[in-house]
């Protein structure tokens, strides 16, 4: 029997959302150019442009907020084609800004429709899914947005040699192409029924006054933040070294390849509980920045990226599994979008802690310092939040009774 849950092949369902990911990361690389477009294009100093670029930023935490509850009041794919409609006519109001007052004014906007796309797309693979599925498919829809970016990579560098409002051009065409691709194949949106499958009625309680939930936000915030610095303080990190800067996107696109080639691995380890595969995941991810901390050359940054990139992948499924398992089937939506904002808050929080530490300690300090919090929260998986949530889990099933 544990063979045949190993090899069920996932609902058609999961893998059109995968590519309808793709699809719109595919386009979603003018964001990293909206300060330049401000700064060349209407003559606007560095601070100005960082502050509408920072306002984008804070605007995207209610929007995630928001995904959740529509997904649940509304319908998934509603809300999903809808955000996407935002997200491209946000996009084209950047593009054809006359000033930076538009600018700003659109960038905000496109911060509060961004993030609706994920809660409801992350709670109908949820629905699709059986609980043994559910890690390998949110694997899947993680590793998308990897290729995507590979893919994103390449489109701006052709783009953006023309001319930058191209880029936010192309962006709302994915966007819209995208939201074709939803509406057409994505079963429609069915009301909620007013009892749980199990036959009890429906909870509407607050998922922020849900402590498993709320531990999760915690651990989830400080992994963020961990990936994050990868992204953000690896080009000054390997400047400070002697290596080229543009390196980076060498990594990153070895990342995307070794999270696509890992794949099995998540099937390999079904039989291994969330926590257990966590903890498994963290270890990996501080072993690939341990040899980042000592590698001195770009091929030892290379064998570091494959290492905690196949950490990644044992990990990003099992975290949303875990916050499914703990969610009412009615609030599916909003307690994904809870969790979804540590990577939020791990934006504001990233490039102030990489910056510092990079400052004050030098690359072998920064990823140093990251392998060891990677070690503490593998600790904490098993000893903390596992018996938590255990807790959690067994008070919940006893109130409904």
């Amino acid at each position: 029997m544990p063979v045949i849950e190993r090899t069920e092949r996932l609902p058609r369902t999961v893998w059109w959302l995968v590519l309808a990911r793709a699809i719109n990361r595919l386009g979603a690389f003018s964001l990293g150019f909206l300060t330049v477009l401000i700064t060349s294009g209407f003559g606007v100093g560095a601070v100005a442009a960082g502050a509408i670029s920072a306002a984008f930023g804070l605007a995207t935490i209610p929007s995630r907020l928001l995904g959740g509850v529509l997904a649940d009041r509304f319908g998934r794919r509603r809300t999903i084609v809808a955000g996407l409609a935002g997200c491209a006519l946000a996009q084209a109001g950047i593009a054809l800004s006359s000033s930076v007052a538009m600018v700003a004014v659109f960038a905000v906007l496109l911060g509060l429709v961004f993030e609706l796309y994920e809660p409801p797309s992350q709670a109908m693979i949820a629905d699709a899914v059986r609980p043994a599925q559910q890690a390998r498919a949110f694997s899947l829809f993680n590793t998308a947005l990897a290729v995507g970016g590979m893919g994103a990579g390449l489109i701006a560098a052709g783009l953006g040699r023309w001319d930058l409002r191209w880029l936010f051009v192309a962006d709302a065409v994915s966007c819209v192409l995208c939201a074709i691709v939803v509406r057409l194949v994505l079963p429609a949106d069915r009301p909620h029924p007013p009892h749980r499958a199990d036959g009890l009625p429906a909870r509407r309680g607050s998922a922020w006054r849900d402590r498993g939930l709320l531990l999760l936000l915690l651990s989830g915030t400080l992994s963020a933040v961990i990936f994050m610095q990868v992204g953000m303080a690896m080009p000054l990190a390997l400047a400070r070294r002697g290596l080229e800067a543009a390196d980076a996107g060498l990594l990153s696109a070895v990342a995307a390849v070794t999270m696509v080639a890992c794949q099995p691995l998540v099937r390999r380890t079904a039989a291994l509980s969330h926590h257990a595969a966590m903890a498994c995941g963290y270890l990996l991810l501080a072993t690939g920045l341990a040899g980042y901390a000592v590698a001195d050359g770009l091929a030892g940054h290379l064998a570091a990226t494959v290492v905690w990139s196949a950490g990644d992948v044992l990990m990003f499924g099992r975290s949303y599994a875990l916050v499914v398992d703990l969610a009412p089937e009615d609030a599916r939506g909003r307690y994904l979008s809870v969790f979804g904002i540590s990577w939020g808050f791990a934006t504001v929080l990233a490039p102030l802690c990489g910056t510092q530490l990079l400052d004050r300690a030098g690359p072998a300090g920064l990823w140093g310092t990251l392998a060891l919090t990677c070690l503490l929260l593998a600790a904490a998986q098993l000893a903390v939040i596992r018996p938590l949530l255990r807790r959690s889990l067994i008070a919940r099933a006893a109130a409904a009774l």
